[in-house]
């Protein structure tokens, strides 16, 4: 067969682990036939107890035919349920006896095509249909729709089977229910694989063959997930309505209708956000960091956004592999110019100058990625240690630490010099020298920022379920609609959490709004590392070990550090942009 030869693999690809060989198993167009391919040694104690440990983890085989996956459909409870790949093995309830999978009943769908002057060879990597012009006269030929799999355990008799060669036919296989006739795993056993393929014809047409893997299962739990999220945002709608209209506008009107030696005497009698008008827009301790995490979260907002517009839209195709993944770190690398911009202008507004740009342009660049890197690091050590085909190879690094450094670096410095360009925002009022006690208060702020997490969280946990499955489970997420609008919806219920919460802050007297303004969308990320572990918990039993356990929990948290950095700048830039309306309406000498 020449041996193993690997496919040709994306960034994405590599970093997700997928490494795609070929196999032994021997298709021909429209030849059904049932061949055998070989059979073991005996097996000794120790292949018995890696088998049976695989098994007992769920172990799948993924298999691709023309670019598609195969497709198991399996019926739980009357419904029938698509898996793509099937199990190394079968371990029936209540028995310590382990079956290994050595029978596969392969069909293959074809739709037969006649016309002129075109003719389809197959697909490349990318899945696309490579055409060749051909003569004037009429051509037909057949394209593959569909690969479907039965995997079944069979027990042969090993002295009958090692006087064939490989791809020799045999008769077909019925798969047995018995477990007396299945193929037990345990030591000194010879297990001889075989398979079978039909070829079946297909209305499905050459455009329509992913439809089944995209098929959307749950649609009604989808727009159960947009209905709660709108009216999360209605309800918060209603309560940003009213201090806008009812007691910002109403205060505002009282107080500009004043005379100046009234506003200095109503002045002394005023309490609520008012009295904080001197220390509104005094510098937030470790302004450099809150700097730093804004232009991140706004380089990780765009990401995600673009991202998914153009996953919506049909851009990003299952059939090529890897393809999300790398759009995503290209869209990241190239989103550096954003982030040093808005950091060093956000930076400029809180000093009131450009000193020390070049080293936050610097840090803006590296903190984001450099945690990334750190993880994913770690786990790549462990994942050597345990001799892992998914591990990043060496070769690899090299190439992230070049992208990071040669692109995504010199654009944020390219950004952070057009933040030192671009014109100032002045604020509403002067800052007081005295910084103003803060009244003691019933309840912690943390608390208040904590709760508001709750309210972002319930607009996405729905959706999250379905892209954790899609990651660990390997099932295909194709539904970029539904996520684009739970992305927006997402948006507004940021903003106004972080809106209504930063008023609340300052209605009693408490000028440090900068970082709850930040924490209050951001603290959403706190729900989501909870609902992540509840998810490794109840719903990943599968995972084997302490080493899986930690490789779910490793990129989880880079899933986490990303949202909060997210949230966090979108609920940041509303309040900002709300304080500057606010006080710029208030008259002070």
């Amino acid at each position: 067969m020449g041996g193993i030869k690997k496919s040709a693999e994306n960034i994405g690809e590599l970093l997700m682990g997928d490494q795609i060989d070929n196999s032994p198993y021997r298709f021909r167009m429209n030849v059904n036939e049932s061949l055998y391919l070989c059979t073991t040694s005996p097996l000794n104690e120790h292949e018995v107890k890696l088998l049976k440990r695989r098994t007992r983890d769920l172990y799948q085989v993924n298999m691709i035919l023309d670019n598609l996956p195969v497709m198991r459909i399996a019926k739980q409870n009357g419904v029938n349920i698509q898996w793509t790949g099937f199990p190394i093995g079968y371990s029936p309830p209540n028995s310590n006896d382990d079956y290994i999978i050595n029978h596969l009943k392969f069909k293959v769908l074809v739709h037969e095509y006649e016309g002129s002057g075109v003719q389809i060879i197959g697909t490349g990597e990318g899945g696309m249909g490579l055409i060749s012009e051909a003569d004037n006269t009429k051509v037909s030929g057949f394209e593959i729709v569909g690969f479907e799999v039965v995997p079944c355990s069979v027990k042969y008799d090993p002295e009958v089977m090692t006087k064939l060669h490989m791809y020799d036919n045999i008769s077909s296989v019925n798969c047995p229910m018995e477990l007396d006739k299945l193929q037990i795993i345990r030591e000194q056993e010879r297990i001889t694989f075989t398979y079978e393929v039909e070829f079946v014809k297909s209305n499905i047409r050459w455009p329509s063959r992913w439809d089944a893997y995209l098929r959307m299962e749950g649609s009604r739990v989808h727009w159960f997930s947009i209905l709660n999220s709108l009216m999360v945002i209605t309800f918060l709608a209603g309560i940003v309505f009213v201090i806008f209209l009812r007691t910002v506008r109403r205060d505002l009107t009282r107080y500009e209708e004043l005379d100046k030696e009234a506003q200095a005497q109503m002045n002394e009698e005023l309490s609520g956000w008012k009295l904080v008008v001197g220390d509104v827009f005094r510098e937030p301790n470790h302004s450099k960091l809150l700097c730093v995490m804004i232009g991140d979260g706004v380089q990780i907002t765009g990401m995600a956004l673009v991202t998914i517009v153009f996953a919506a839209l049909g851009f990003m195709s299952p059939a090529s592999r890897g393809m999300l993944l790398t759009g995503m770190i290209v869209l990241y690398l190239f989103l550096g110019i954003a982030a040093g911009y808005v950091a060093v202008r956000l930076w400029r507004t809180l000093k009131g100058t450009t000193a020390g740009w070049k080293s936050l342009s610097w840090s803006v660049a590296c903190f984001f990625s450099g945690i990334v890197f750190v993880i994913l690091t770690a786990l790549n050590f462990i994942l050597w240690g345990n001799k892992s085909t998914s591990a990043i190879p060496i070769s690899l690094y090299f190439v992230l630490l070049s992208l990071w450094f040669c692109i995504s670096v010199p654009l944020t410095l390219v950004g952070g010099y057009l933040g030192t360009r671009a014109e100032d925002i002045q604020y509403p009022v002067r800052t007081n020298q005295i910084p103003r006690e803060i009244p003691a208060r019933k309840y912690p702020s943390w608390l208040l920022v904590l709760g508001a997490g709750t309210l972002p969280f319930g607009t996405l946990f729905i959706e999250l379920f379905f892209i954790l499955s899609s990651i660990w489970l390997g099932r295909f997420y194709y539904v970029f609609g539904f996520l684009l609008i739970v992305l927006l919806l997402l948006i507004i219920v940021c903003a106004e959490v972080s809106l209504v919460l930063t008023y609340m802050h300052l209605c009693v007297e408490d000028w440090r709004w900068w970082w709850n303004a930040f924490f209050a969308s951001g603290s959403v990320a706190l729900y989501v590392f909870l609902y992540s572990i509840n998810y490794l918990v109840f719903d990943l039993q599968s995972l084997s070990g302490p080493v899986s356990a930690i490789l779910y929990l490793g990129y989880s948290m880079i899933m986490v550090v990303a949202v909060m950095l997210s949230t966090g700048t979108i609920g940041f830039i509303t309040s900002f942009y709300f304080v500057h309306y606010l006080f710029s309406s208030v008259k002070i000498d």
